[in-house]
C-alpha cells in the first residue's frame, strides 16, 4: 500500500513538472515571438554631429562613423555602435539574428569588416582584409561565411569564416565585381561582374569558380528564384536582363526592359521579378520570362525590396524624394510616399506593417506604415544614413540573396547623382552644416541592450513570474 502511494506522488509531482516545464517554454517562445524587431542603419556619425567637415586634408572634427540601433515597437533609438573612420559601405545579418556585419572602407584605404554582437549592441571583432573597396557584404544560407565584394580594379572576393572571424582563401574573380547571391541550398554563389560582363558560377564548398557566363553590358546586380532553378541579371548598359538556368548555367533568355535597369527583385512565390529601370520597373513572369507590365516610377531607383508577403514592392526614388508603393497583383502604383532627401536604404520589417527608408541627404529615417502608406515617424539615425537592415528577420527578408534585407547592402558612398550606380569614390563631402533636429532623439540607454518597450514588445514578465510562482507553491503543497 505504501508503494502504491509512492507511485502516485512520485506520477503526480512528475505531472506537474512537465506541465510546469511545457508552461515555461511556451511563454518564454511566446514572448521571443512577440518581441519586436530592430533596425540597424548605418551612417557616417552621430546626428548631433552634423555639420562637422570630413573631407581629403582631414581638416577639422571628423565624425565617427556608427552603426544606430531603432527599436520598431517605438521607433526610439536603444543604442549607437561606434565603428572606426572611413565609410560604412555595406550591412549583412546572420541568419540567427545574433550577429550584423559591416563593411567599412577606411581612409587609409582599407577595409574592416565590424562584428556586431547584437545581444549588447556592441563590436566583438574587426576583421581587417586588406587594401581594398568594398561594394556589398553577404551572409551565406548557413551563416558560417561573409562574402565581400569589391569595386574598381580588385579582382577578388574576401570570404570570412564566422566561426573563428578569421579570413580564408579569397575568390580570384574580375575586377568591380558587384554583387554575389546563392542558391536556397547555399551550394552554388553567383556574382556579378559588371567590368567583364560576366557572371561568375562558385561551388561554395572550394569556393572556386567553375564557370563564367557572359551576360550583357554592366551587370551590377543578381538574384535566384526561390526555388533555385534561375537566375536574373540586370544589363545597366544593355537594357536588358539575362536569365541563367542553374541547371546547366547558360543564358536561356534575354528579356528588353526599361533604361538603365539596375535593382533587382523577386517575390517570394518566385513567380514574378522586379526590376527598377530609370523611370520605371518591369516586371517578368518568370514561368514565360517575358514583362507582362511596365510600371513608371520616380528617377534613378537606389533600392527595391518585395514585402514578405509578396503582395507589395517599395522603390526608392532617389530625386524625386519619394518612396513608390506597387500592388504586386496589379502592378500598379497605389502611393508615391514623400520621404526625405536622397532615399538609399529600404527594409520592411518581417510583419509588414513598417517599412524603413534611410535619407542620405536628410540624415534622418523615415518610418512608413503600410497600411496608411503615411510616414509616421522620422528618426534622427545619424550623419548621411545609408543602409538598413531588420533584425531578426525572415526568409522573405532576403530572398535567398543575402542576409542584407534583399540587397539592403549600402549604395556606394560615391554615388553620381545622375544614376545612383557610379563607383567613382567621392572625395569631398561637405555634411549637411545647417539641418534642424526633427524628430527622435537618442534615449541615453548605457547597456546598449535591445530592449524594447513594455507595452509593445517585451513579454510580461508578471505572467511569468506569477506561473513560476504557482507553479512552486502547488509543487510545495503536495509534499
Amino acid at each position: 500500500m505504501e508503494k502504491i502511494t509512492c507511485d502516485k506522488i512520485h506520477r503526480e509531482h512528475t505531472l506537474i513538472r512537465v506541465l510546469g516545464i511545457t508552461s515555461l517554454t511556451i511563454l518564454i517562445l511566446a514572448g521571443v515571438a512577440s518581441a519586436a524587431p530592430f533596425a540597424y542603419v548605418t551612417n557616417l556619425g552621430d546626428y548631433n554631429q552634423r555639420g562637422y567637415y570630413y573631407d581629403t586634408n582631414y581638416n577639422g572634427t571628423v565624425p565617427t562613423p556608427s552603426v544606430t540601433v531603432i527599436d520598431t515597437a517605438t521607433n526610439n533609438i536603444t543604442a549607437r555602435v561606434p565603428l572606426g573612420d572611413g565609410w560604412p559601405i555595406g550591412v549583412a545579418v546572420n541568419p540567427a539574428g545574433t550577429r550584423v556585419y559591416v563593411a567599412s572602407a577606411t581612409i587609409d584605404d582599407a577595409c574592416i569588416v565590424y562584428v556586431i554582437d547584437t545581444a549588447i549592441n556592441t563590436v566583438n571583432t574587426k576583421v581587417n582584409i586588406g587594401s581594398s573597396y568594398p561594394s556589398e557584404i553577404t551572409v551565406n544560407p548557413a551563416g558560417t561565411r561573409i562574402y565581400v565584394t569589391k569595386q574598381h580594379d580588385y579582382t577578388d572576393i574576401s570570404v570570412i569564416n564566422t566561426a573563428t572571424n578569421t579570413l580564408m582563401a579569397p575568390i580570384i574573380v574580375g575586377p568591380s565585381t558587384y554583387n554575389v547571391a546563392f542558391t536556397p541550398d547555399g551550394k552554388k554563389i553567383y556574382a556579378a561582374n559588371s567590368r567583364n560582363n560576366t557572371i561568375y558560377v562558385i561551388d561554395a564548398a572550394t569556393n572556386k569558380v567553375t564557370a563564367n557566363v557572359p551576360v550583357g553590358d554592366s551587370p551590377y546586380e543578381v538574384v535566384v528564384t526561390p526555388d533555385g532553378k534561375k537566375v536574373y541579371v540586370p544589363n545597366y548598359n544593355s537594357s536588358t536582363v539575362s536569365v541563367i538556368d542553374t541547371a546547366t548555367d547558360n543564358v536561356t533568355a534575354t528579356v528588353p526592359v526599361g533604361d538603365s535597369p539596375r535593382r533587382v527583385a523577386v517575390t517570394s512565390d518566385g513567380n514574378k521579378v522586379y526590376i527598377a529601370n530609370n523611370n520605371t520597373v518591369s516586371v517578368i513572369d518568370t514561368a514565360a520570362d517575358i514583362v507582362i507590365a511596365t510600371v513608371p516610377v520616380g528617377t534613378s531607383s537606389c533600392e527595391i525590396v518585395v514585402s514578405p508577403d509578396g503582395s507589395k514592392v517599395y522603390l526608392g526614388n532617389f530625386y524625386n524624394n519619394s518612396v513608390t508603393v506597387i500592388n504586386t497583383k496589379t502592378n500598379t502604383v497605389t502611393a508615391k510616399v514623400p520621404v526625405g532627401e536622397w532615399p538609399m536604404g529600404i527594409a520592411v520589417t518581417p510583419d509588414g506593417k513598417k517599412v524603413y527608408v534611410a535619407n542620405a541627404d536628410s540624415d534622418n529615417v523615415s518610418v512608413i506604415d503600410s497600411t496608411t502608406n503615411n510616414v509616421t515617424a522620422t528618426v534622427n539615425a545619424g550623419i548621411y544614413p545609408t543602409g538598413v537592415i531588420i533584425v531578426p528577420f525572415t526568409h522573405s527578408n532576403i530572398t535567398y540573396q543575402s542576409t542584407s534585407a534583399t540587397s539592403n547592402a549600402t549604395e556606394d558612398i560615391g554615388v553620381e547623382k545622375t544614376n545612383c550606380s557610379s563607383s567613382e569614390e567621392q572625395n569631398a563631402v561637405e555634411l549637411n552644416k545647417s539641418k534642424n533636429n526633427t524628430s527622435e532623439s537618442y534615449n541615453g540607454n548605457s547597456s546598449g541592450r535591445n530592449e524594447s518597450s513594455k507595452n509593445n514588445s517585451t513579454p510580461g514578465f508578471g505572467l511569468l513570474g506569477s506561473l513560476i510562482c504557482l507553479y512552486g507553491g502547488w509543487k510545495f503543497s503536495k509534499k
